[in-house]
């Protein structure tokens, strides 16, 4: 009998920190049972490539890199934990498809899902790439309709602006009250009208107000910060604004006077 050259296999692992991952395996351990697995089924690994990266969207490099490497001989085969770690988007799953269509990718395996490279296995495959997808969709529809869901209630769907906290414990956005102090008297030191923006920049940072980078606040972010109706108890949601149930630091008053002192600083 001729004796069968032994098939090659790249080892592919990967996890991302979007929410579709969460329950997926950490790198480690999807490592630990793809090396057992195999040993067990004597598939020999000549390399290994590890993506810490969403599949949502086509372009990942490291995966480019092991097509890439398997076009040109390097590997025969992929060994993964399941079909949605090597693609959630139609691109990806096409391209590796075509591998198979070609003869350049001769074998897949996975420890929890079944595949050989026949036509009945690659339309399984085909299946399971769409499964993701569709999971993706699913995900991104549902998410967007538990912000919609969110803002009727009256509850901001992002970070809590300078003055305020989100608290973790309650999911709410809860009044800093140290820092809120001190939005409220910037609020009231530029509704005085002789005040600049760069004034007010200044201000904030001798109280202990700084950017990020523990720079000054830039004055196109302090103008932002001025024109947040967040700070009287809305907030603007989709080009909309909409009534919030946080507790307001200034009064509505206040807010429109400070509109007023910025349209007329913003006219020739």
């Amino acid at each position: 009998m001729e004796n069968r050259i032994p098939q090659k296999f790249f080892l592919y692992a990967r996890k991302s920190t979007d929410v579709e991952d969460k329950q997926v395996l950490s790198i480690e351990a999807q490592l630990t049972e793809l090396r057992a697995f195999a040993k067990k089924e004597g598939i020999i690994i000549v390399k290994e490539f590890i993506e810490r990266q969403s599949a949502k969207i086509p372009g990942r490099p490291i995966l480019n890199e092991m097509l890439k490497k398997i076009e040109k001989g390097g590997a025969q085969g992929i060994l993964a934990w399941y079909p949605d770690r090597l693609a959630r988007n139609s691109v990806d799953g096409g391209r590796i498809i075509f591998l198979l269509d070609t003869g350049k990718l001769q074998a897949l395996k996975f420890p929890t899902f079944w595949f050989e490279p026949t036509p009945k296995g690659k339309f399984m495959l085909n299946i399971a790439f769409g499964q993701s997808k569709y999971y993706m969709n699913s995900l991104s529809e549902n998410t967007k309709r538990g912000l919609c869901q969110k803002v009727r209630r009256g509850e901001y769907p992002g970070p809590a602006p300078i003055g305020y906290i989100n608290d973790v414990r309650t999911k709410t956005i809860v009044v800093d009250k140290k820092k809120a102090k001190i939005i409220k008297a910037a609020f009231e030191l530029y509704a005085q009208e002789d005040k600049t923006l760069e004034d007010i920049s200044n201000f904030l940072a001798h109280h202990g107000i700084l950017s990020r980078g523990e720079k000054r606040i830039h004055k196109d972010r302090i103008k932002f910060i001025l024109s947040n109706p967040f700070y009287y108890g809305h907030f603007r949601y989709a080009g909309e604004i909409h009534e919030g149930k946080h507790e307001p630091i200034i009064a509505k008053k206040l807010f429109d006077k400070v509109q007023e002192v910025l349209k007329q600083r913003g006219k020739p």
